[in-house]
């Protein structure tokens, strides 16, 4: 399948079980797949045979800026949920939000989860 990638996007948000998380904040970092049939925008060369990225960034930044939640899985679960419900053309996404600052004592990179949706 054809992909769409969205990599690296970098939010900062209010996101976490902690009160000092959603007081604070911190820094979220997004990947996307986007799985798309890429065959008649590559032959046509028309935006509107294809998926704007731009508008895919604009719409994960909704989600990671906006409305708290608890946990990082239902970031990703509103970000699929909003790009398979704003995108015909997307046939399904791959979504991980990483926590780069989590409120958590020891030495590691990050922490993060990863979703696999399907438009259904």
């Amino acid at each position: 399948m054809d992909k769409i990638i969205l990599k690296g996007l970098r939010f900062y948000g209010y996101h976490g079980l902690l009160p000092e998380e959603n007081k604070l904040g911190q820094r979220f970092h997004v990947d996307v797949e986007l799985l798309v049939d890429l065959k008649q925008p590559g032959e046509s060369d028309r935006m509107e045979d294809s998926i704007h990225y731009g508008h895919a960034y604009e719409l994960i930044q909704t989600v990671v800026e906006g409305d708290p939640k608890n946990l990082i899985e239902a970031v990703a679960e509103d970000i699929a949920k909003s790009l398979l419900s704003n995108f015909d053309l997307l046939q399904a996404i791959l979504v991980k939000v990483v926590k780069p600052d989590p409120p958590i004592r020891g030495h590691y990179e990050s922490v993060a989860v990863e979703i696999f949706r399907e438009k259904k």
